[in-house]
């Protein structure tokens, strides 16, 4: 059965939303990086400005839920960048979902901080065990004798270099 072009009309519900988000006029450098912008610092500046915009956008809620939906992979959407979105796919963001069918951002920040306390807390213990399981420096090295009887430094080992009494 062939689709008729009146099939194939966009719905505008579905995306209305975009019309009022506060990103609307902006550049689109401020929530996707350039691709010459391989900076550390000036990647976290720039998210960090898009995001001080999308917190106080009327439209957080569904512009957060369609990135989660679809899978947006690039750039700063409703206030979560590229890694948190990564993040929350990953430990799971679908049960922050309200009555609406929308993203409860406030929910999925605090998921944010609690998987990022987690794996902080993960790594340090990572690091204790690998220092706990690295070999203890005894002082000896390589080539040095080593009494193997259990004599120590001065211990009588029952030879006597001079002559007895």
């Amino acid at each position: 059965m062939a689709r008729t072009a009146a099939a194939l009309k966009p719905i505008t519900e579905v995306w209305e939303w975009q019309m009022f988000g506060r990103c609307r006029d902006r550049s689109g450098a401020q929530f996707f990086h350039p691709d010459d912008d391989l900076g550390r610092i000036s990647r976290r500046l720039r998210e960090a400005a898009a995001k001080r915009l999308c917190h106080s956008c009327p439209v957080r809620e569904q512009c957060a839920t369609h990135a989660l939906t679809v899978g947006e992979e690039y750039g700063v959407w409703g206030g979560f960048s590229e890694t948190e979105r990564a993040m929350l796919r990953e430990v799971g963001w679908r049960d922050a979902v309200d009555q609406r069918r929308l993203a409860d951002v406030n929910k999925l920040e605090r998921r944010i901080e609690r998987t990022r306390a987690q794996l902080a807390l993960a790594k340090q213990r990572a690091a204790e065990a690998k220092a706990e399981a690295a070999p203890v420096d005894t002082g000896v090295r390589p080539g040095d004798a080593i009494d193997t009887h259990g004599a120590g430094a001065g211990a009588d080992t029952g030879t006597a270099d001079h002559a007895g009494p």
